[in-house]
């Protein structure tokens, strides 16, 4: 869960405007770790907005999920999750991510 980007600007300007680290995590309910971040993320970046997770993949190489995929458009997810050596829900969100459909047309 995240905190809305106005509540955050509201932690950060209170403790901008001099409080102490403890007074302003004690007032909001947020931990003083997270008030640090928001302070540094908010001196460096200039905005508070959510960061976009990047998350790598690990299994399964999207260049060569692409061209099993072409090459084998009939194949099963399990098929396919057999032939990378995972399980059918990492191909199936690998897919979603390449934002590749598994829709039969006839």
């Amino acid at each position: 869960m995240s905190y809305d980007i106005k509540y955050r600007e509201r932690v950060v300007a209170y403790k901008l405007e001099g409080n102490t680290l403890k007074k302003t995590s004690d007032i909001f309910k947020v931990s003083s770790s997270t008030i640090k971040k928001w302070i540094k993320q908010h001196r460096v970046m200039g905005h508070l907005e959510k960061k976009e997770l990047k998350r790598p993949y690990k299994k399964i190489d999207p260049a060569k999920l692409k061209e099993y995929v072409t090459a084998a458009p009939d194949a099963y997810l399990q098929e396919i999750a057999d032939e990378f050596g995972c399980d059918e829900s990492a191909i199936r969100k690998a897919l979603k991510k390449l934002k590749i459909t598994r829709k039969k047309r006839i």
